[in-house]
């Protein structure tokens, strides 16, 4: 990902696409998926949706840091169709996708080429057919003073235009702030570098 700081993925399921080759269709279908156990519901799905299709391949990507993937053939042959699909996720820079596309077999054969190039169009209609978004990452920083360094905290918070997501003000303050994740290192270092005050970086789900 180019900028650590956001990344692509999809605002909505994407409409259904249709690719024909010789009689066989390819209907192709592109999901934002949040965890892999988003992935077997919407697959099962489709298989009841195409209850008279030979195969469901699909390709899913997840994380942004940390990057994990699965591409799956459903008895095509290796690498006919889980891997051209997964091939226009990347080519997209797309994370948190699921791409799959259903074949309904028209009886004529079309070989290893003839299949990766038609999973591959079919992710790649789905692709277009989607609407894609930029996202920013955000990284939590908990910061914990006594009142007499109220005005120091409110300050950094103001000068680097934290946002402020929870604060309990009792026997001591406790202040959870975001920013953007390349920021959140160097602002919980100058917050630490001041007498009275504890800040550590904080993994909240969004």
């Amino acid at each position: 990902m180019e900028n650590s700081d956001t990344y692509k993925t999809l605002a909505k399921p994407s409409n259904e696409v249709l690719f024909k080759e010789k009689k066989s269709k390819f209907l192709g279908y592109a999901f934002p998926i949040t965890s892999e156990d988003d992935v077997k519901p919407i697959i099962e799905g489709l298989r009841k949706k195409h209850h008279t299709a030979n195969h469901v391949c699909y390709a899913w990507q997840l994380g942004v840091s940390a990057i994990s993937y699965r591409a799956n053939d459903d008895g095509e042959p290796n690498n006919s169709a889980g891997m051209p699909i997964y091939g226009q996720i990347q080519s997209y820079k797309l994370t948190n996708v699921l791409v799959a596309v259903a074949r309904i077999f028209g009886g004529t054969k079309l070989g290893v080429g003839g299949l990766i190039s038609s999973y591959r169009k079919a992710a790649l209609m789905a692709l277009e057919e989607s609407s894609i978004v930029e996202k920013t990452i955000k990284a939590y920083i908990e910061v914990t003073f006594g009142y007499p360094y109220m005005d120091k905290v409110m300050r950094i918070i103001k000068h680097n235009q934290l946002v402020i997501v929870s604060q309990q003000l009792e026997m001591d303050c406790n202040i959870i702030v975001s920013t953007v994740k390349s920021k959140a290192q160097p602002i919980a270092l100058k917050l630490n570098a001041l007498k009275g005050i504890v800040a550590k970086e904080r993994a909240i789900k969004s």
